[in-house]
């Protein structure tokens, strides 16, 4: 596996210390080091609901994607729970058709600046639709692009009592992953927390790919070493080793 921390630029050399991208060189060109970012759309540019502006969607994603290639980012992940919240009273069956149209858009414009959209599933207390990951792989494989691809994330896995299964399932269209205790949503080490099932379900789906704690930390450069370690015995523990592939 390969392993990153969600954080903002600022982080970047402290994260480097405790020994997080080791293959720092192969990105050092880039403006950041970064490969892959969040927060993709905002939540006011609605994409499901009577008043959706899809050309002015359109416009945002062409120039976010843009932006990440010649930032050196691979991949975007469409969280985007705000935005893409169906509106209360407002058809469910349309809207997830306004998702589809814009997932459809999204594939020929991440390609042509050669990035990947990852789609993360939320919990609902975050949004009202695309809460799991079979709903999210469905979600992937009706927009039908080898650009538009699935993140699963352990925190929101757990939280919806997903099973393992639901990963395996959807391993071939995995690109990216998250990683967060379940109780509090911090970085590994913690708190207890049993990280096996959820790395037994990515390797039985066949993901050995990017990993990134997306979790609350109370000193980033204090513990940033010791989570990375504990992330690593995690996968050791299921993989049979901890470095990168």
């Amino acid at each position: 596996m390969i392993y990153g921390v969600c954080a903002e630029p600022e982080d970047a050399a402290a994260l480097a210390e405790a020994g997080f991208l080791p293959q720092l060189e192969r990105i050092q060109a880039a403006a950041l080091p970064c490969v892959a970012a969040n927060c993709f759309i905002p939540a006011h540019l609605k994409i499901t609901g009577p008043q959706v502006d899809f050309d002015g969607l359109a416009r945002y994603v062409e120039v976010a994607c843009e932006r990440a290639r010649r930032a050196g980012i691979e991949t975007i992940v469409f969280s985007s729970g705000g935005a893409r919240a169906i509106p209360d009273g407002f058809d469910r069956q349309r809207a997830w058709g306004q998702l589809i149209d814009f997932g459809r858009m999204l594939g020929p414009v991440a390609e042509r600046h050669g990035v990947t959209i990852a789609v993360e599933s939320l919990n609902k207390g975050e949004t009202n639709v695309l809460n799991a990951t079979a709903d999210c792989a469905r979600y992937v494989r009706e927009a039908d692009h080898p650009s538009v691809r699935l993140l699963v994330d352990g925190y929101h896995w757990a939280l919806e009592h997903e099973s393992v299964a639901d990963i395996v399932a959807a391993g071939p269209l995995l690109c990216h992953a998250h990683i967060a205790t379940y109780q509090t949503r911090r970085a590994p080490g913690a708190e207890p927390c049993d990280f096996g099932p959820f790395f037994q379900a990515l390797k039985d789906g066949g993901y050995d790919g990017r990993i990134s704690i997306e979790g609350k930390w109370d000193d980033l450069a204090g513990q940033a070493a010791g989570a990375l370690a504990e992330l690593q015995r995690a996968v050791q523990a299921v993989y049979g080793t901890s470095e990168v592939s």
